[in-house]
């Protein structure tokens, strides 16, 4: 990629920002008053629409679009945190990134806030320093991540739904909107409400092209977990003693892994 220093590029804006530093790919187009700060990365294909602010902390894969007024690469929320310090913010390929988003660096040296492929960040949504959001990821508008969330392939966020530190989303599960968590979401459920889930992402997973045996191990696995009457230690003994396919072991990796933050309860009619 090469450094764009010609103001009259007719695909850059005259009131456009850009410093000699900033290293934009083939074809990027940047809207009016954009701010690129140097050395920022931005690959081929990217457009970056009128107002957005990316910082000299950001590497921008291809074919990406940045909204209106979204800022991308500023300092973490961290009283700790060291403006010198060298952290970044790493994003893949074939994202859209709507208005007003805000997209934070890491906090502590070379660390990363990480989006990935082909991801849907809607209007006004945050994502906290050290964040990693992998592929297929669709957040709609005012979700916020706070700092060290992780948030697994082909999830779905409703919006307004708010997560605490370092929790993590499984793969596959949906956030209904206006959800508030501080617990773990394990993959293929439904988070709801206060850390709870509400059951399968039974439609999720058949788009997805789950088989239904596939959809079946899943359910098998929920139940051991949440329906059985064990308590987590027991269930996760429970499974040892069953051979699993990718899906199951996959669903008790992540409850085995959930650490401190624990997961989700059970919604109950009386919740």
């Amino acid at each position: 990629m090469a450094a764009l220093m010609n103001a009259a590029d007719p695909l850059i804006h005259p009131t456009a920002l850009i410093h000699p530093e900033a290293r934009l790919g083939k074809g990027v187009r940047v809207g009016p008053y954009v701010v690129i700060e140097g050395p920022a990365q931005i690959g081929d294909g990217c457009v970056i629409q009128a107002h957005a602010v990316i910082t000299r902390w950001v590497r921008i894969g291809s074919n990406n679009t940045i909204g209106y007024g979204a800022i991308i690469g500023a300092d973490p929320q961290d009283y700790a945190f060291n403006p010198e310090t060298e952290s970044w913010v790493i994003i893949g390929d074939n994202n859209r990134i709507r208005e007003q988003v805000t997209i934070h660096r890491g906090t502590g040296d070379k660390a990363e806030t990480r989006i990935g492929n082909q991801c849907f960040l809607m209007a006004g949504m945050h994502v906290g320093h050290n964040s990693a959001i992998a592929d297929r990821v669709v957040i709609a508008n005012n979700v916020l991540l706070g700092g060290h969330v992780h948030v697994d392939t082909g999830v779905f966020i409703g919006g307004s739904a708010v997560f605490h530190q370092f929790v993590h989303i499984g793969r596959q599960a949906i956030i209904q909107g206006n959800a508030s968590m501080s617990k773990n979401v394990p993959p293929f459920l439904i988070g709801t409400g206060l850390n709870q889930v509400a059951g399968i992402n039974v439609v999720g997973l058949r788009r997805s092209g789950m088989t239904p045996e596939q959809r079946q191990e899943v359910k098998d696995a929920f139940k051991l977990i949440y329906k059985s009457g064990l308590n987590t230690s027991q269930a996760l003994a429970a499974a040892k003693e069953r051979q699993w396919g990718a899906e199951g072991k996959a669903f008790f990796e992540f409850i085995a892994g959930s650490g401190k933050r624990g997961i989700c309860d059970l919604l109950t009619s009386e919740g």
